[in-house]
């Protein structure tokens, strides 16, 4: 029955969304009122409103998907012409904004073959752009190009076939609150029993009152079983969607519902008990536990992903390790996590990063997105801020002034456990470097060195030292060296990484 009624509402799913296509830019709510109409006659009111906002919503993600990659065309041409435009072999020079050259003239031949290539496509996107046409696949693009590679999937047409009909069902329907259960047309009661609004088509297999079918299978839901149960029990609107895994042969049911907006927290609030530090890799995490004043407490953790496999077991391998690093939050009495504020939109193209290819593998699937949007979203249901910090010089300074003075024979800490440090000290506003104690009396800036530990309100905490009138050294004469004691590291913005009295903005990402 399920396979029924995912075919025939997969059906007019896929023609609505023929016609929405075909509409283009001309379309308004007057052309989807008369689609919901039409399809109202052969289903019911509420199944053509899901079918014709999931087609919104796909036209919608099709518009988001022609709009970047045409930023990412437009990105491609122009560093490509930029480093045509440079002799071969020439070096990058950061002060006058040039690129380097490319290294061979045979490269230089290929990459100009390549602009054309680029520019032909970025006109068609714009064509397409422009005329409000977009290219959708219900079923998905990948399995359709599968058809015609079967050998090297290892699959027969018929199987193929399966996949392909599994795919293109249409089997979900937005909750309603007020109604029973919480869904008019997918009803799944506290009990797990399942019963469907049958289409007006195919009204006659209704084997229960009202024009509805119930299953005879029970639905257990394992993950927030009892937030479910509670909104079931007080008709509050859920949303469902059933599909069918033909490699194991079984139907499944999702539940989601909107949630209540959680309060964020002040920042001092948040940073009052210190922070949690989180450096984000591409298998794994590192974080530690900083108390107010910047020092890690305990022991460093790591939790482990792969992002190999299907995508949902990547998402279920991203969401383990959240929780594991939430539950290590309140364990630790923390209110705020601190990462970073990655982007690699702008790396990810062979013109940035040139022959890496394991380099730009790695930032491909380098999973920052995802990572913080879960992040953000689960920890906004624990009650947990999220601080974003600039992730300038976090690796390299965490190793320099981190690694070697928190090593002891029961603990030898990584690169990335020192770039945790370096994380949560910028989000406290202490600054990252490490102090060292004041060298003695007989050197020659006479102990003017400031000890770690400075408070932000400390004045004049990120200063050089004190000039001292006086020739150095037997070397320099008197008033040269003036710019001698600023010792800063610069940001890639030509500034310095951290600015005197730095302090994190006090708008959580959480918000």
């Amino acid at each position: 029955m399920l396979a029924e009624v995912g075919a025939f509402l997969g059906a007019l799913a896929s023609r609505d969304l023929a016609g929405r296509c075909g509409q283009g830019l001309a379309h308004d709510s007057a052309a989807w009122a008369a689609r919901k109409r039409e399809l109202t006659g052969l289903t019911s009111a509420r199944w053509a409103g899901s079918i014709t906002k999931a087609t919104n919503d796909r036209w919608s993600l099709a518009r988001r998907c022609q709009a970047a990659e045409i930023v990412s065309l437009r990105g491609q041409i122009v560093s490509i012409e930029a480093r045509l435009a440079r002799p071969l072999d020439a070096r990058a020079d950061k002060r006058a904004r040039l690129v380097r050259g490319y290294g061979s003239r045979a490269e230089w031949h290929a990459k100009a073959r390549r602009l054309h290539t680029l520019k032909g496509r970025l006109t068609a996107v714009e064509t397409d752009w422009a005329a409000g046409r977009v290219r959708a696949v219900r079923g998905g693009k990948r399995l359709a190009h599968l058809r015609h590679h079967l050998d090297q999937a290892g699959l027969n047409e018929t199987a193929w076939r399966e996949r392909w009909q599994a795919a293109r069902m249409f089997l979900a329907a937005d909750g309603e609150s007020g109604k029973r259960f919480g869904n008019e047309t997918i009803r799944i009661t506290a009990s797990g029993q399942v019963s469907i609004r049958l289409p007006a088509a195919l009204g006659h297999l209704a084997n229960a009152p009202r024009n509805r079918y119930a299953l005879n299978a029970a639905v257990v839901f394992r993950h927030r079983g009892e937030e479910w149960a509670d909104r079931v029990s007080t008709n509050r609107g859920v949303a469902y969607r059933i599909h069918h895994d033909v490699a194991r042969g079984r139907w499944y049911v999702t539940a989601s519902w909107q949630r209540a907006a959680a309060p964020i927290l002040p920042m001092d609030a948040a940073l009052a008990q210190g922070v949690v530090a989180v450096d984000m890799n591409d298998d794994h995490l590192a974080a530690w536990h900083l108390d107010i004043d910047g020092n890690p407490v305990g022991e460093p953790q790591r939790y482990i992903y792969d992002l190999s496999g299907t995508a949902s077991h990547r998402d279920a391998q991203i969401r383990h390790a959240l929780t594991r690093l939430l539950h290590h939050t309140h364990r630790c009495g923390a209110a705020a996590i601190a990462i970073e504020d990655l982007d690699f939109s702008d790396g990810r193209t062979r013109e940035k990063h040139g022959r890496k290819k394991r380099f730009r593998r790695l930032i491909s699937r380098f999973p920052t997105a995802k990572l913080t949007a879960r992040l953000v979203a689960m920890a906004a249901e624990q009650g947990i801020a999220i601080v974003a910090v600039d992730p300038a010089y976090t690796s390299r300074w965490g190793a320099q002034h981190w690694q070697q003075p928190l090593t002891t024979p029961n603990r030898t800490p990584t690169r990335h456990d020192a770039a945790a440090v370096a994380i949560g000290r910028r989000a406290l506003g202490h600054p990252v470097r490490r102090r060292t104690a004041p060298p003695p009396h007989d050197q020659s800036d006479r102990a003017g060195h400031r000890t770690a530990q400075a408070r932000p309100e400390t004045r004049r905490r990120e200063e050089p030292r004190p000039r001292i009138p006086g020739p150095r050294s037997r070397i320099v004469p008197p008033g040269r060296g003036a710019k001698a004691g600023d010792q800063r590291a610069q940001h890639r913005s030509e500034h310095a990484a951290e600015q005197q009295s730095w302090q994190q903005d006090s708008l959580p990402l959480s918000l």
